[in-house]
């Protein structure tokens, strides 16, 4: 599969006017061919099945350099999967590379989600992932809590996920001032889906810091918190 074989089916698959209502929707200038997130899935896992790892990766990098919104997406989506053998050392590191380039937030979230396993296939990586969050590029400090949801979700979680998630949360904690509505979101994001599983957790940063974050985000984040 090389990368015009790859943007051949891309653009087959494309919807007549789609395109400019995702160039509408989304506001970021850059090109849009009017797929399908269903369509752009399907294409990505067939590819993932078909090629080896290196092929993967070279295709993946070849996607996103074209900077087309439905071939980020299945960039991303390439990597996106349990487990990468013999190693996903490499596709770590491709998804790292991207994150400075995140510019919005659907292409920021689908590369999260391949980063979202490749962490919790080595909780190591958080160490990187702690960088994020004093960067200037506010898309790469929201991708420091949008990449750790998965550590929001156990309803039992062992030792090392309840470290995990203090010590995100303390990460959030330096987020409650930022003013951009982004950080603000992600900020609820994260507290909303552990007060499913840890109410609280959620309850004790609120009752700290909930006054500091913006309105919507304080009523987002304790949505879902049982009475």
């Amino acid at each position: 599969m090389t990368l015009d074989e790859a943007l051949a089916e891309l653009r087959n698959a494309a919807e007549p006017g789609r395109a400019s209502q995702m160039a509408a929707y989304h506001k970021i200038d850059r090109p849009y061919l009017g797929v399908a997130n269903p369509e752009t899935d399907a294409l990505a896992r067939g590819w993932r099945q078909s090629l080896d790892l290196k092929a993967r990766l070279g295709l993946a990098q070849a996607l996103w350099d074209t900077n087309i919104f439905e071939a980020r997406v299945a960039g991303a989506k390439l990597l996106t999967q349990a487990r990468i053998k013999p190693s996903d050392d490499g596709a770590w590191a491709l998804i790292q590379s991207w994150v400075s380039d995140f510019d919005s937030w659907a292409i920021a979230d689908h590369a999260c989600m391949a980063g979202q396993r490749r962490l919790t296939a080595d909780a190591s990586r958080l160490d990187s992932v702690e960088t994020w969050i004093t960067s200037d590029h506010m898309w790469k400090r929201r991708a420091a809590l949008v990449i750790t949801l998965p550590w929001t979700k156990q309803n039992h979680p062992t030792p090392d996920e309840e470290q995990v998630r203090d010590r995100v949360l303390g990460w959030a904690a330096t987020y409650v001032d930022d003013p951009d509505w982004f950080i603000q979101k992600a900020v609820a994001w994260w507290l909303r889906d552990l007060s499913k599983h840890d109410p609280d957790r959620t309850r004790a940063f609120l009752d700290t810091y909930g006054g500091r974050l913006k309105s919507f985000a304080h009523k987002e984040a304790a949505r879902r918190l049982p009475l």
